[in-house]
């Protein structure tokens, strides 16, 4: 018996809308990062790209557990010497709530071109509103 090998040319790609409403952040975004990457579908391989598209709306009504709002601090660089730039979570969760999924999805996924992929199919929403009504996305539980 031989072993399916998907060919990337013949996924066929849904769309599934993600509501992050009341949920924890952390729980999303694993379920953001296993739908794109694919590992809830039965062809699944790991060298294959055979994820599908994600939409995620609500993200500012996504709740941080325990003390991150106040405790959690994200960091970035400017590459110059002396700019490293720090953020708390609960100051970027008003202020950009997209960005803070985004980032919680993007450090799920394999930091491959791969990855860099699957990121490519995520779009997130602060609100419940999106403009991909057009591709039928389906609600995933």
């Amino acid at each position: 018996m031989s072993t399916y090998m998907p060919k990337s040319e013949a996924i066929e790609r849904s769309w599934y809308v993600l509501d992050a409403a009341g949920k924890p952040l952390g729980r999303v975004a694993a379920q953001a990062a296993v739908l794109l990457r694919g590992k809830h579908k039965p062809i699944f391989v790991p060298h294959v790209d055979c994820g599908d598209h994600v939409i995620i709306i609500n993200c500012s009504k996504a709740v941080l557990t325990g003390r991150k709002l106040e405790k959690k601090i994200y960091y970035r660089h400017s590459g110059y010497i002396g700019h490293l730039k720090a953020v708390k979570a609960g100051s970027l969760m008003k202020s950009r709530p997209e960005r803070a999924m985004m980032m919680a999805v993007q450090g799920m996924l394999p930091h491959t071109s791969q990855g860099r992929k699957a990121l490519t199919r995520l779009r997130v929403y602060a609100g419940e509103n999106h403009k991909h009504e057009a591709q039928k996305p389906v609600a995933w539980n």
